[in-house]
């Protein structure tokens, strides 16, 4: 068996890092993180202090306790409160189209954006974006649009004390700065899921903490 067959979405994860990475290294006003174990990006001043606030309220309306695939996460391994926004809206249709155009994906890749929020002691211990896809939940997930190629997380307000997010294999410690964009490629440059890619959102100790993400797949997200 091939080594493509082994890795679902191999190639499309291949090609759309190639095409990303390309856009944002020929964008100088990207900063790029210097390291060789992933690929993360950062965009300063992405967002406007207004659409900032502007997020923070929308998140107090549908904020739920976070879980995954339909199922609550393991006691105390993530516990922010997040939730979609309505992917109707005007207003958040008009962001989530500028990430789109930003890294140069295909609107119907993205999922709908979602938001969360961090209170005091509450954090995401470390975890990859990626699915695996030798979990039960991985047949619904590749329905739905394959696997998770890039991220993009944005910060929306100054966090008192803590809620730092911690790339932990490559050892990058990223204060939340309002406005600014993240952005990281979940696999290798020969599609195959970074390990490296490990990453928490360390427990906020004063304050609250309020950050929006998209994720996009390989195929159309249903």
């Amino acid at each position: 068996m091939s080594k493509t067959a082994n890795v679902p979405d191999q190639d499309a994860l291949k090609r759309a890092g190639a095409a990303v990475r390309k856009r944002l290294e020929a964008d100088p006003s990207i900063y790029k993180v210097p390291t060789d174990k992933a690929e993360i990006f950062a965009v300063g001043d992405f967002l406007t202090p207004l659409e900032c606030e502007r997020f923070v309220k929308l998140i107090d309306v549908v904020a739920k306790p976070s879980e995954l695939h339909l199922t609550a996460y393991v006691e105390k391994f993530r516990t922010s409160y997040s939730g979609n926004f309505d992917a109707r809206d005007p207003f958040v249709q008009s962001i989530s189209r500028r990430i789109d155009d930003l890294l140069g994906v295909n609107s119907n890749c993205g999922e709908t954006i979602q938001g969360q929020r961090y209170l005091p002691g509450q954090e995401f211990k470390p975890h990859n974006d990626w699915f695996y896809t030798d979990q039960e939940y991985w047949q619904g997930e590749n329905k739905r649009g394959g696997q998770r190629s890039w991220t993009a997380m944005a910060f929306l307000n100054t966090v008192e004390e803590g809620g730092h997010t911690h790339f932990v294999e490559v050892g990058a410690l990223i204060e939340p700065k309002p406005g600014v964009l993240l952005i990281w490629n979940n696999a290798n440059p020969d599609g195959t899921p970074n390990l490296d890619t490990l990453h928490a959102g360390t427990p906020v100790v004063a304050g609250a903490k309020y950050v929006l993400t998209k994720w996009y797949r390989t195929r159309k997200w249903v």
